[in-house]
């Protein structure tokens, strides 16, 4: 299953500025819009990497992992 997360992205003067909607503190600033976009891409990958890792760390032993669609 593929998840799709919103851009919000504009041109600010010379710089390219974006951020995802649904993941707070995933935001970049690039020259050109597809640099733009391909940075929020990567940085959205490692917060949502981080963020499963401190969760399971928390966690503990025992867990258990589920899918909830919304």
């Amino acid at each position: 299953m593929r998840t799709s997360y919103t851009a919000v992205i504009k041109q600010d003067g010379p710089w390219w500025i974006g951020w995802v909607e649904e993941v707070p503190g995933v935001n970049c600033q690039e020259a050109s819009r597809e640099e733009l976009l391909e940075s929020l891409r990567i940085t959205l990958a490692e917060a949502i990497d981080m963020n499963r890792e401190e969760a399971r760390r928390a966690a503990g032993k025992g867990y258990e992992e589920l899918s909830i669609p919304i």
